[in-house]
Formats: structure tokens, C-alpha cells, sequence
């Protein structure tokens, strides 16, 4: 809108409401983003099973540090019979989780990136707790996307 002023046509001053972005400044923003995906997404597509097992290897340490808060809060993990369901849910039996949170620690237990539980030990081989996926294959050892994630062996 331009106002009249001693006969002059002059544009009103922004406000701060109609500060904003420009058109080149957007086309800047898409441009990097297209080059970020072109260059993530092939690496990411080409190796589905890395990604998932990169996935599997984030979601135990996720898991191992909330077992960790649990143990704060209730001076021991869940047993291997109260399992991880005591994240979510406040366990019954020993040991007796006398400080659970009433909001729980996790929403919902996870699975693993093939859709498979997480296993839980408790006492494990390390002294505190096993928490390990079996793999693409739902199977004991193997190789590659097939062999065993687990907390105790983590790179």
C-alpha cells in the first residue's frame, strides 16, 4: 500500500509482522536441503540392513540408560521375570521397585528394527543386565544383519 506524502507516493516502513523471508532466501534453503538428501539417502537406501542395525545398536543404549534410571530410583534393575515390562508398567515380585515412577520410564516397549522384542537378562554376563536383539534372522549368532546386538559387546 503507498501512502501520499506533499505529493510524494511513499511506501510504508515493515513492521515487524511483515518482516519474512524472501523468495532467494527460501530457494537457498531447498537447494541445501536437496543436496543434503541427495547425498544421505543413497548411502541410507543402499544399506537398509546397517540402518537397522545402527537402529537396533541406538535403541539398546536408549534402553540401557533408562534400566540405568530405574536402578537409580529403585536401587536394582528388574529381575529377568519382571523384564522390561517394568519400564512401562510398575512391576510386582523382587526386587520390589519401592521408588517407581508413576509415569512410567518408557510409553511403550520397543522392538526391535524387524519388529522382533528386545531380550532381557537380569543378572547378566557383565554383572548388571543382557539386553541384546537376535538380529534379522530371530536367531542365536549369525553373521552380518543376522548376528546378535547386544549391550556388553557395543563398539
Amino acid at each position: 500500500m503507498l501512502n501520499m506524502i506533499n505529493g510524494f507516493l511513499v511506501r510504508p516502513k515493515q513492521t515487524a509482522r511483515q518482516a519474512g523471508f524472501t523468495l532467494i532466501e527460501i530457494m537457498i534453503v531447498i537447494i541445501i536441503l536437496g543436496v543434503l538428501a541427495a547425498l544421505v539417502v543413497p548411502n541410507i537406501i543402499g544399506r537398509p540392513d546397517e540402518a537397522r542395525v545402527t537402529a537396533a545398536r541406538a535403541d539398546i543404549r536408549a534402553i540401557s540408560n533408562v534400566l540405568d534410571l530405574y536402578k537409580l530410583d529403585n536401587f536394582s534393575y528388574p529381575s529377568t521375570e519382571q523384564g522390561l515390562e517394568a519400564l512401562v508398567t510398575r512391576p510386582s515380585g523382587l526386587p520390589e521397585a519401592k521408588n517407581w515412577n508413576a509415569n512410567g520410564y518408557l510409553n511403550k516397549l520397543p522392538v526391535d528394527p524387524w519388529g522382533n522384542e528386545y531380550r532381557y537378562l537380569s543378572p547378566g554376563a557383565n554383572g548388571k543386565f543382557d539386553l541384546y536383539s537376535l538380529g534379522a534372522d530371530g536367531r542365536e549368532g549369525g553373521d552380518g544383519a543376522d548376528a546378535d546386538i547386544t549391550n556388553w559387546d557395543e563398539k
